[in-house]
């Protein structure tokens, strides 16, 4: 007998094909409900997911805020229908085939059980003060709009005025900004062959890191695509606002997807990794600072601090800023990211000539991809410190503040 909550499955009529791909592919026991009393027999079983195979965009609401109310684990909820409050609703198309929306339903069902995970490890980790709510990220979501022909002023606009937003010109720009940041969706206009877009989509098919990728296809030039392996890919054809309504849900779910990942990692180093940064709190970078410095002392090994300053930025930017760090340094440096959204990196084993030169490719990094409000005026400035024979973890930070540095 199968003790997973149950997928309810809610159509006008008998979804006999969708029912059949769902038993055949989940290991979920299924109940299939009437419109009519839906509502009712939701409450009562507490559904892992729900597949909505109805066009009633009343029904979609109203099952919304129920899901919505939900004070456990995620519970995604697919239509192809969006009502008044649509924003975590998983779109599907209407001619969605079984097996494509099975391949949603699963992605979806692996962020539900990576919430459920991190809600009761939170439970028994007395230390960590908050629990990762849907959609709670600080930051919030950034989406890579790619194109170079007509629409691509629209949709860069649009997705703009909603989530955080990078623009590239060609898929070799698209490429490096997947590798260099957390990217939460990628929308691709028109001005690209197809076989163009299509050797750009078997990059993120074989690639394990991005095949939840939300993406759609906005060129509606471009024929028949191939999305397999790739669940929350769809080929939109229509305006901005289409585009928009496929797009933003699977945005966001994916946006706290990586959001719960960060929370584990936290919870597994016991708080000293930020969920929110991904880099050590302030408190374990000293720590981790101390051990450092006893160590090269020991050993007679350099060791060297950076410190990367930012001026005024909101702190969506800070935020993105201290994750594309915690990207670019090397397994054996770390980092935080101090109350004034300055960033701390300890380099090991490495001078300050040595130092100089990795500090100035990381800002050159953070100049060209980080989110900010005026990018052309945004320059970290960087500070650089090395440990001398005298010095301890409060010396090197005292020795790297701003006014320390001026003084010398």
């Amino acid at each position: 007998m199968s003790h997973h909550a149950p997928i309810a499955v809610i159509a006008d009529n008998k979804a006999p094909d969708l029912v059949a791909a769902l038993s055949a592919a989940l290991r979920f026991p299924l109940v299939e409900l009437a419109p009519a009393n839906a509502s009712g027999a939701l409450k009562e079983m507490a559904p892992a997911a729900v597949v909505i195979a109805s066009r009633d965009a009343a029904l979609v609401t109203a099952v919304a805020r129920q899901v919505a109310a939900n004070e456990g684990p995620y519970v995604p909820l697919l239509a192809s229908t969006a009502g008044e409050e649509s924003e975590n609703v998983l779109p599907i198309a209407a001619d969605l085939s079984p097996a494509r929306l099975v391949a949603r339903l699963n992605a979806a069902l692996r962020v539900r059980s990576l919430h459920a995970t991190v809600l009761r490890r939170r439970g028994a980790a007395h230390d960590i003060a908050s629990s990762p709510g849907f959609d709670a990220d600080a930051a919030g979501p950034t989406v890579l709009v790619a194109g170079r022909g007509g629409s691509y002023p629209a949709l860069t606009m649009a997705v703009g005025e909603r989530v955080g937003l990078i623009g590239a010109l060609s898929f070799d720009t698209a490429r490096r900004y997947l590798e260099a940041r957390d990217i939460d969706g990628v929308v691709i206009g028109d001005g690209f062959p197809a076989r163009a877009v299509e050797d750009f989509l078997d990059d993120l098919r074989v690639d394990g890191r991005f095949r939840d990728l939300p993406i759609i296809v906005a060129d509606s030039r471009i024929g028949t695509l191939d999305f397999e392996l790739l669940p929350n890919a769809d080929h939109v054809r229509g305006g901005t606002d289409r585009v928009l309504a496929r797009l933003l849900p699977l945005v966001r779910l994916h946006a706290f997807a990586l959001q719960l990942k960060r929370w584990s990692k936290s919870i597994e180093t016991k708080g000293f990794v930020d969920p929110f940064t991904g880099l050590l709190t302030c408190d374990a970078f000293i720590r981790d600072l101390t051990r450092t410095v006893e160590e090269a002392a020991k050993r007679k090994s350099r060791l060297s601090l950076a410190r990367f300053s930012f001026g005024s930025i909101d702190r969506r930017a800070s935020l993105d800023a201290a994750r594309i760090v915690g990207r670019l340094v090397r397994t054996s440096d770390f980092a935080c990211q101090d109350d004034d959204g300055a960033i701390h990196v300890a380099f090991g084993d490495t001078d300050l000539k040595a130092a100089h030169v990795v500090a100035r490719r990381i800002a050159s990094v953070l100049k060209h991809t980080m989110l900010a409000p005026d990018t052309d005026a945004l320059s970290p400035e960087i500070a650089l410190v090395t440990r001398k024979a005298s010095d301890t973890a409060a010396t090197l930070m005292t020795r790297l503040l701003p006014a320390a540095i001026a003084a010398e």
